[in-house]
């Protein structure tokens, strides 16, 4: 497993991480047993970078992984959390001290850590990033010994770009694969310059860049993928990277031409993002212990070739770029 530098935090972490969304809720049911199996088979296969937020699964992805980290004592991984997404309605008037000091306390209790490793403000309103009061109170916070860090986790390039603007922001997390290649036009080299980490989320677009998918792919009823197609729970984005199932599909085949040798479309997958070093680590989620073990293994994969890149940025600019690239 190879490592790289978490921007101003100077942490060395994995490049692959283990994305506890999927632990949490809204993926499908996935059992305490098989949740806790995969994040160790991550643990085991030296990725020692979890990303999860309060709300998944309303604290149960924390909880999991803090009894996984307990059972297993040992050093401890990094652990970046989200806050924000409680507040119900999801307005830029709840972003209050009060509430994310509460947010804050609520995930220090889940993951039974004093001090948090990296709270990121989880897609909240655009009006925030145009709110500095907001990152006074995460300043606040790592004075009182709340919080190591903090980042933002944005749903646009353009939100990336102004919360570069506050000099102790420490990482952005967006949405960066395949399918969503805009953040490399600007803000991946404006943040690596800035000496802000870049965690790339929704790697495999929602499982999509696995290629295991087709039009009968069936989604069980809790699954974002079967209620959240057209954004009627949380930004569209989220879900198949905001393209249209079949648009999508159609793409998949045309990019398993590129895929030689035992590598897993997947691996393929998550080898592009890495190819671009102003990326700090990529998390894919994981339901089980075959897809933790398969995930970690991208690291090791080959680089692809110059020809392979071309193709792909060719494939994205003439399928997909007309259904997402100006939208986020």
């Amino acid at each position: 497993m190879k490592h790289r530098t978490l921007g101003k935090t100077g942490q060395k972490v994995s490049e692959i991480g283990f994305g506890a969304w999927a632990i949490g809720g809204t993926w499908g049911e996935v059992s305490v047993e098989d949740a806790e199996e995969a994040l160790n088979a991550a643990l085991d296969a030296g990725i020692d970078f979890i990303d999860t937020a309060d709300v998944y699964g309303d604290g149960r992805s924390e909880k999991i992984i803090a009894s996984v980290l307990n059972q297993r004592g040992g050093e401890r991984p990094f652990i970046a959390t989200k806050l924000g997404r409680r507040l119900s309605p999801h307005q830029a008037s709840g972003y209050t001290e009060k509430n994310l000091n509460e947010f804050v306390d609520r995930s220090r209790v889940n993951l039974q850590m004093d001090t948090l490793d990296l709270v990121q403000l989880h897609c909240p309103p655009t009006e925030i990033y145009y709110t500095p009061e907001v990152f006074t109170v995460m300043d606040e916070m790592i004075a009182a010994g709340k919080i190591r860090s903090y980042g933002v986790s944005v749903e646009k390039v353009e939100e990336g770009l102004k919360a570069l603007e506050y000099p102790n922001v420490a990482s952005i997390q967006l949405i960066y694969n395949i399918f969503r290649q805009r953040p490399a036009e600007l803000l991946l080299r404006e943040a690596k310059r800035r000496d802000v980490g870049i965690i790339a989320r929704v790697p495999l677009a929602s499982g999509l860049l696995t290629g295991k998918m087709n039009a009968a792919t069936a989604f069980a009823a809790d699954d974002h993928r079967a209620f959240n197609r057209n954004g009627e729970a949380f930004d569209k984005g989220e879900t198949f990277s905001g393209v249209p199932y079949e648009v999508a599909l159609d793409a998949v085949e045309d990019i398993r031409r590129f895929i030689t040798g035992d590598v897993t479309m997947a691996m393929f997958a998550l080898r592009w993002i890495l190819m671009n070093e102003d990326v700090t680590v990529v998390i894919p989620g994981s339901k089980n212990r075959a897809q933790s073990q398969a995930n970690a293994q991208a690291s090791g994969v080959d680089a692809l070739s110059e020809e392979t890149m071309a193709a792909l940025k060719q494939l994205y600019q003439e399928k997909i770029a007309p259904w997402v690239h100006q939208r986020w």
